[in-house]
């Protein structure tokens, strides 16, 4: 199963966004989404799961959740926008990986067994951090991450 990632769009999605996530089956946004068009947009690729970011204070925003769970290829991903957040042990939980953004920080580390995935921010340049979105991979229920540099 192909998953694109994608996080802190703050209401931009860049072609280059697009085209790196062609051919996902689902895309995880880890939140900061930044307007309801992103999501719709995103649709049309693949379908969406999504959580709601610290800018997503808009009415249409309102239906989104600070967590979601993903069901992929029997692995279940837990998704939240700020990592400062999580609440619970993922590895007792049973989650394969834990899903986020914020930082603006691409970062893929291996904590227990458990992935903790920032697939970076896919919206405006922040700070002197590359542009990125990410894809996660899941054969014979092993993950495999990676980064996607769109802009530097």
């Amino acid at each position: 199963m192909k998953i694109g990632v994608i996080s802190d769009t703050h209401g931009v999605l860049r072609p280059e966004a697009r085209r790196a996530l062609r051919g996902s089956e689902l895309i995880l946004h880890a939140g900061d989404v930044g307007a309801w068009e992103i999501l719709r947009d995103l649709r049309q690729i693949a379908p969406v799961v999504a959580v709601r970011g610290n800018i997503d204070t808009a009415g249409w925003a309102k239906w989104l959740h600070a967590t979601e769970i993903a069901e992929c290829a029997e692995r279940s991903l837990y998704v939240l926008h700020n990592i400062a957040e999580l609440d619970l042990n993922p590895k007792a939980a049973g989650f394969a990986a834990v899903i986020y953004g914020h930082s603006h920080k691409a970062n893929i580390e291996w904590k227990n067994g458990v992935l903790f995935f920032n697939p970076g921010s896919a919206g405006p340049r922040r700070f002197s951090l590359p542009v990125t979105v990410g894809k996660i991979e899941i054969v014979d229920g092993e993950l495999r991450p990676e980064i996607i540099t769109l802009l530097r």
